[in-house]
């Protein structure tokens, strides 16, 4: 089982991997929202914001969210080291229930450029 810091460098990894990207996917990116990553397993949730295509961390909470985020993510600490890893492919885990992203309609619109 993924450790709260694991999980922690997993999102890092991930903002770093965005703040490189390009093209559409950069664009996807390019918004100014607050985001949530509650780990299941753990019961722990990162929140914070993306801006300037990064995620920015700012608080690691016990439990589940206690502010509903603009994108608010949810799975296991083993599936977001994978995912960010490249060992699991978010439309896979995504459409068999592994992973959870709830976001509104645009956003959702923008964010399937990385999907």
């Amino acid at each position: 089982m993924a450790t709260i810091e694991e999980c922690r460098a997993a999102l890092e990894k991930l903002s770093d991997s965005v703040g490189r990207a390009e093209g559409d996917v950069r664009a996807a990116t390019a918004l100014d929202r607050s985001v949530s990553c509650h780990i299941t397993d753990l019961d722990v949730t990162f929140a914070g914001r993306m801006t300037d295509g990064r995620i920015d961390v700012r608080e690691t909470l016990t439990g589940p969210p206690r502010q509903r985020a603009d994108i608010r993510l949810a799975m296991t600490g083993d599936d977001l080291v994978a995912l960010v890893d490249g060992e699991l492919h978010f439309a896979k885990a995504w459409g068999s229930g592994r992973v959870k992203l709830e976001a509104g309609l645009r956003d959702l619109l923008r964010l399937r450029k990385l999907l």
